[in-house]
């Protein structure tokens, strides 16, 4: 850093400043680059199936239906408007979260002290922080009373930490908290130069990852795609051979290939993940990636942060022993024995008005004995927090002179109390038993000074000891309910935390998790690579003292084993592994403005009942585009194979469909399968372990075989009337016939497909209100279709009798109703697994 004409004593000089900020720039965070909606833009309508989308509606235009070419275009637009206004809304609603850089910093410039806008802030300014402060810049101290310093935003370490003007501990970072006390710090490093800043790059700058769903849909249509395209070329080629007709063969090809190429399938992909992202920003759910949602329905690992997701991040008072009865009591349950007076010692060794998380605790429980316990009094003296380990004394007038109160580390107050050696070893049994189960322990003791003269050093007063106070960091209500709602939905929970491993097991205990062995520490995990590594962190339930690069070690070889890792934080040190799960979920509330932009989801009032409902959200959209996509391919099948079969067999009507037709069942096809389906229930089944998702691919084997079977049974029945109607009828009446059994089938389709284990007689009551909807209006349109001549002329139909509709209503029938005996019979057979 270039020299300044001021020193810290008098602060920087005015005229300093200007260069100081040309040199080193705002104090503020500035990712590598900015994303614009240009960007947005771009990364939409690059997607393969968005190009997909458009490669289909140039194909309309060539085809001369510019009306339908439009409508698809139209769409096309709404599903980009949806993803671009759900881009904005989220970082938009990141933004409003945020709350870790300091509006104002008061420091010292030109030897008098000013308070300016935190971004204002340069190196080598002095800064001056007080209790309860944000800390808005690296620096090193110069000098410190009583200075402890929450770094739990930073380390994961829920205990605030001793801070002085020594060197290994006068370093202050950058989005920590001053938890008691007061200092002055110069300035070492501000916005991306900070630590907070270097993490920050590292955590934005990494690419979003495409999810597992995204990759499985776009494989599954570019095949389609190509198979639509290797039809195209062979019914152009053998219907130009058999016809020497170009433009009719031409049209022939395009429009099979319109009937292979599954459009609805990109549609139906954008608008579960659009809409899914749009209800759960409705709950307090922000998605910085819609698509991301899918993720969560097949989530097979959650990691949970401790610190501030499992517990509240606060200290409550859990287990005292007092001296003088000899009784140890949890707070938890049972009361303080009557008279006694340890609590109230510890609230006199308290600030009256503490910040500090401990204090607080102290103060409350303290309350809670008011009808045993006299007011407190005014205090005259205060010795600050000095030692190693550290205690710190309040003096108080007495009847008999003075009496002052300590509280600090046990060792120090022991120490300084001069026990017996059978005295210490009672003590120390039960501080082993307080320490086995992660409590924070104090010490208290009293002193008397008769003639009120007060030593230079708090040690040498004549200390009584009073007893043990031991707190911690107690869990949310809501976290055993969660935990066990992920055991029952079949999802392995694991902690990872910076805390010790003794407070990371008790609070594992506490909330219900599934403890397997002893927690594993962060260097422990470092220790290991390869299949060491990865057989460790899948058998490994509790991880402890984890710092940055081990959380995201573990995080990785989850991945690498298969596992599909959604985790859970609050603070900077988390935003690497948050950044590397597959999906990162962040608290809005109190976490880190790092842990938000590295995160998939954000929770913005933090309430951990959020999770379920984001999985329960991410399996709906994972069963519901499976029925969407099984539906599609079911029905593509016989569309494709009617258009195929008679021109390769000879039939006397080689090619019955024109354009019109293969256009108006898509327009049914789109919205029953990216509407309809969208709005379908969560079955039951999604909330156990039944709903862990295939995570293999889009489709099983066997879903595979019986989605195929469906569309081969209408395909048979489609082929069987075709022929037969055209050794008897007219072109256009046997048009007719397989028009109206495919409509009819479709609709059969629909209905059957809502559910791939229950029956039709539990469906029927599955609430959608669109169900009514897709009934009646495929009546209406049967309905027109048949008896308004206008449209029968538009689609080349004829009218038909009653009999020969009855036929085509049996056949509908019996190609799909027996995907409803299957399933009764798979549930009889005692196979409840998902197909």
């Amino acid at each position: 850093m270039e020299s300044v004409t001021t020193g810290p004593d008098n602060g920087l000089a005015a005229t300093d400043i200007p260069r100081l900020q040309q040199q080193y720039g705002k104090n503020i965070f500035r990712p590598a680059h900015n994303r614009t909606i240009v960007n947005v833009l771009a990364d939409i309508f690059k997607e393969p199936m968005m190009l997909l989308l458009i490669a289909c509606a140039l194909l309309y235009f060539l085809l001369g239906n510019v009306t339908e070419g439009w409508m698809m275009l139209i769409a096309m637009l709404l599903v980009a408007a949806v993803s671009l206004y759900q881009d904005v809304k989220s970082a938009r609603a990141l933004d409003a979260l945020s709350q870790y850089t300091a509006p104002l910093a008061t420091v010292i410039r030109d030897g008098g002290e000013i308070t300016i806008p935190a971004e204002e802030l340069v190196p080598g300014d002095t800064l001056l922080l007080s209790e309860g402060a944000m800390v808005p810049a690296d620096g090193t101290i110069l000098s410190a009373h009583d200075l402890t310093v929450n770094e739990s935003i930073t380390t994961g370490e829920s205990l605030p930490v001793l801070k002085d003007a020594h060197t290994g501990t006068n370093q202050l970072y950058q989005g920590t908290t001053i938890n008691s006390g007061k200092c002055t710090a110069i300035i070492t490093a501000t916005g991306n130069h900070t630590r907070l800043g270097r993490l920050g790059i590292q955590i934005v700058s990494a690419p979003l990852q495409r999810t597992r769903l995204q990759a499985q849909v776009q494989k599954a249509v570019q095949r389609l795609a190509l198979f639509g395209a290797a039809a195209f070329v062979m019914i152009f080629v053998v219907s130009f051979i058999k016809s020497h007709d170009l433009a009719g063969s031409l049209l022939t090809g395009l429009t099979l290939a319109m009937a292979a190429i599954p459009e609805e399938i990109p549609v139906a992909f954008s608008s579960f993940m659009a809409l899914g992202a749009y209800y759960l920003s409705r709950q307090g759910i922000i998605s910085r990636q819609p698509q991301i949602i899918e993720h969560l329905g097949a989530v097979s690992v959650l990691c949970l942060d401790k610190t501030g997701t499992i517990t509240e991040n606060r200290m409550k008072v859990v287990m005292v022993y007092d001296q003088h009865t000899g009784m140890l009591t949890d707070l938890e349950q049972q009361p303080l024995p009557e008279g006694s007076q340890l609590l109230y010692y510890a609230a006199l060794a308290s600030e009256r008005h503490p910040f500090d998380h401990m204090e607080q605790a102290i103060l409350a429980a303290f309350q809670q004995q008011r009808n045993v316990a006299p007011p407190l009094p005014e205090m005259v003296h205060e010795y600050p927090l000095e030692g190693q380990p550290p205690m710190m004394t309040h003096v108080y007038p007495h009847a008999d002179g003075m009496l002052a109160v300590a509280k600090g580390a046990p060792e120090h107050v022991l120490q300084v109390c001069r026990l017996d050696n059978a005295a210490t070893a009672v003590l120390q049994q039960h501080l082993t038993a307080m320490s086995a189960r992660g409590y924070r322990i104090l010490g208290v003791a009293t002193a008397i000074c008769p003639d009120g003269a007060l030593p230079d050093n708090q040690d040498d007063f004549n200390w009584q000891f009073e007893g043990l106070v031991s707190l911690y960091d107690p869990p949310r209500q809501q976290a055993a309910a969660l935990i066990g709602w992920l055991y029952a939905a079949g999802i392995r929970v694991k902690m990872i935390t910076g805390d010790y491993p003794a407070t990371a097991l008790h609070i594992a205990a506490k909330i219900g998790m599934q403890i397997n062995g002893h927690a594993v520490t962060g260097e422990e995990v470092m220790a290991l690579n390869g299949a060491a590594l990865q057989d460790m962190v899948k058998q490994t339930v509790i991880f402890a003292r984890m710092f940055p690069e081990a959380k995201l070690k573990v995080i990785s070889a989850l991945k690498d084993s298969g596992e599909v890792v959604a985790m859970t934080g609050d603070g900077v040190n988390d935003g690497p592994a948050l950044k590397a799960a597959h999906i990162g979920i962040a608290m809005g509330k109190k976490g880190a403005e790092l842990a938000r932009q590295a995160a998939d989801l954000v929770i913005t009032d933090d309430d951990l009942d959020k999770i379920p409902e984001a999985i329960r959200q991410g399996r709906k959209i994972y069963s519901n585009l499976k029925k969407a996509v099984r539906y599609i391919t079911g029905i593509h099948i016989p569309i494709i194979f009617t258009a195929i079969v008679p021109l390769l067999m000879g039939w006397k009507y080689p090619f019955i469909f024109t354009p019109i037709h293969i256009i108006f069942l898509e327009l049914i096809m789109g919205p029953t399968s990216s509407i309809f389906f969208e709005r379908e229930p969560v079955e039951a089944r999604d909330n156990g372990t039944a709903g862990v998702l295939n995570r293999r691919g889009l489709f099983s084997r066997e879903e595979l075989v019986v989605t195929l079977v469906q569309g081969g049974a209408i395909t048979v029945c489609v082929l069987l009337l075709y022929y037969y109607f055209m050794q008897r009828a007219s072109v256009e009446t046997t048009r007719t016939i397989v028009f109206t059994l495919l409509l009819i089938a479709n609709t059969f389709l629909t209905f059957v497909n809502r559910s791939f284990t229950e029956n039709i007689t539990r469906t029927i009551r599955y609430k959608n209100n669109l169900a009514a909807a897709v009934f009646l209006s495929s009546l209406v349109f049967l309905a027109v279709i048949h008896f308004i001549p206008a449209v029968r002329e538009l689609f080349g139909l004829v009218p038909i009798s009653l009999q020969a509709f009855g036929l085509c209503l049996l056949a509908a029938f019996v190609a799909v109703a027996w995907f409803e005996i299957y399933k009764v019979l798979k549930m009889r057979g005692g196979k409840k697994t998902v197909i």
